[in-house]
């Protein structure tokens, strides 16, 4: 499916937000008492735990006024007020951590956690993610990072921060000597103002990550001028920013993708969604060619390079190292395959390739398959990739080597599992992911057989989602097999505007949870039961802490319909 591209909002268009704007739109936030535990009870045991004894106060009335209390006193009670913030959040004190993600945190918040920095000197990680209320106020946090010199990980992804918090962030950056991962990503306004941060990044940044942050051609510019001055940088990820190669003339990705040959540190490029065409190709791969270090290679979801991955194709065997290529949904054609498969027998390192969602890949597996290194492959997803018969035996070749193992959306599974599920070694695949494969009962009862001999007692993904044509007997068959102790997530899920009982087996599968001790997800949409079995099936998923997906009406088609018909297409 194709990476999201839905940018984060933003108030004005990315404009800064008056005083009067950030009050009303925290005014208008309440959270309700299931959110956020009522302030007075921490409050009170703040004044107990902090509260004066008699003797002690008596003591101190004789002493001057200006006369500081002990250091480890305060610190003490620093960290008590710490204790407190965090509690009141619903999360745990650590003095080396600090993860505020989607917390629902004000511009009052932000500037009482700044007021709390002083007493986290040894603090490494910060994460304030997806609190969009703070956007506007980050200078109230920026100002006091000077206490925590020492920090590490700054995150704040998605905060709706403007020009001003991306300035005053860059004003800050010094008071981090040791900074070695910044995430910006999913703030849209980060684009166009990023030169005002770049040039104060210290040269112990490690990972560097702008995702949907509307980079401009100017922005790609300023990047290109700092991987050099970089010399640690080992991941970048620009994905989600398709103006980063629009503006032409700008020459901004020309001149990013030049100096990445400077980036001798590079371990990860992340460049999906980002509107490559065949000319980015041959500028990206002339620097990657410079690059043997890179394991990790994304220009997933670029569909304009259609036709020209050949000019990519042929620096791919410099790339030494190389253990991953996504290409998923990048409307490959066959001459694009036939180039790749040209270069594969040279990277011999590669462990993950992804060619899902192009349609050609489908009539191509037979080759790939003749020229990938088989016994080290972990992953080859060929989900919507039009497979046959022929190219659907050729997979069978590599099934028993990967670690994740998905041809979802290829309707010649159905009544052909069992030559899949034979190749698989025991103990080897983690995931299988077989949504939309029109299986039959007697497939499921050949997984069942393969559930009972052992063979993916190490499985932790399942899905089986969008197979409406299995029987009652085949989902009974499955879930009475055991085998599954390993599993965490199972998607049992039926298609958009369809519905069936699920009565016949839900005993099965209630009888079954308890052989499946990691279950943390259960996926079952769409699936209707009567009042007591739906009761008895949410009790025994709530005893057990098991996240339950399933609405019985199928209130939730629109969502699920627009997502089938993206991964149809």
């Amino acid at each position: 499916m194709e990476a999201a591209e839905a940018q984060r909002g933003r108030d004005g268009g990315g404009q800064r937000r008056s005083p009067l704007d950030v009050i009303m739109s925290q005014i208008r936030r309440k959270r309700s008492g299931s959110d956020r535990k009522p302030l007075g009870r921490f409050l009170s045991r703040t004044s107990e735990r902090t509260a004066i004894p008699e003797d002690a106060e008596s003591e101190n009335r004789g002493q001057s006024p200006g006369a500081a209390a002990p250091v480890e006193s305060q610190r003490d009670a620093g960290w008590g007020r710490v204790c407190v913030f965090l509690q009141r959040l619903g999360k745990k004190a650590d003095s080396r951590s600090l993860s505020l993600a989607h917390c629902d945190l004000t511009a009052t918040d932000l500037l009482e956690l700044a007021s709390l920095l002083q007493f986290l000197p040894q603090l490494e990680e910060m994460d304030v993610s997806w609190n969009e209320l703070i956007g506007g106020s980050l200078t109230t946090l920026t100002s006091h990072l000077q206490h925590v010199g020492g920090i590490r990980t700054l995150k704040l992804c998605s905060c709706r921060l403007n020009a001003d918090d991306v300035a005053a962030l860059g004003e800050a950056l010094p008071s981090a000597p040791v900074l070695e991962i910044l995430d910006l990503s999913w703030n849209s306004s980060v684009g166009g103002t990023l030169q005002s941060l770049l040039g104060k990044l210290q040269p112990s940044v490690r990972e560097l990550h702008l995702v949907a942050c509307q980079l401009t051609a100017a922005d790609a510019a300023a990047l290109g001028g700092l991987v050099a001055v970089l010399p640690k940088l080992c991941v970048l990820d620009v994905s989600c920013n398709p103006q980063l190669t629009q503006e032409v003339d700008a020459g901004g990705f020309g001149q990013l993708a030049a100096s990445l040959s400077h980036a001798v540190s590079l371990i990860v490029l992340r460049l999906q969604a980002c509107g490559l065409k065949p000319d980015d190709l041959e500028a990206l791969g002339a620097s990657l060619r410079c690059l043997p270090s890179v394991r990790q290679l994304d220009l997933s979801c670029n569909r304009s390079v259609a036709g020209g991955l050949s000019r990519l194709a042929s620096h791919l065997p410099h790339m030494a190292h190389l253990e991953s290529l996504d290409l998923h949904l990048c409307r490959l054609r066959r001459a694009d395959l036939e180039a790749l498969i040209q270069v594969l027998p040279s990277l011999t390192a590669l462990t993950a390739l992804d060619v899902s969602s192009n349609k050609e890949a489908g009539g191509a597996v037979h080759q790939l398959v003749s020229v990938l290194p088989l016994t080290q492959m972990r992953r080859l997803p060929m989900s919507s990739c039009r497979l046959t018969e022929e190219s659907f035996t050729a997979l069978a070749l590599v099934a028993p080597y990967l670690r994740s193992l998905d041809v979802s959306w290829c309707k010649v599974v159905g009544g052909r599992l069992p030559l899949l599920m034979d190749a698989l070694q025991p103990s080897v695949v983690l995931e299988l992911r077989l949504s939309s494969c029109g299986l039959t009962t007697d497939d499921l009862r050949h997984l069942a057989d393969v559930c009972r001999r052992g063979c993916v007692s190490s499985l932790r993904v399942l899905d089986l989602s969008y197979n409406g044509s299995v029987g009652d007997a085949g989902w009974a068959a499955l879930f009475a097999a055991g085998g599954l102790g390993s599993l965490e997530e199972a998607d049992l899920s039926l298609r958009p505007l369809t519905s069936a009982p699920c009565s016949a087996w839900l005993p099965t599968l209630l009888g079954a949870l308890p052989r499946m001790p990691a279950l943390a997800r259960l996926a079952m949409q769409r699936w209707g039961a009567g009042p007591q079995e739906e009761q008895q099936l949410r009790f025994s998923v709530k005893n057990r802490n098991i996240r339950l997906d399933w609405d019985p009406d199928g209130s939730d088609w629109k969502t699920s319909s627009q997502e089938e018909s993206q991964a149809e297409e």
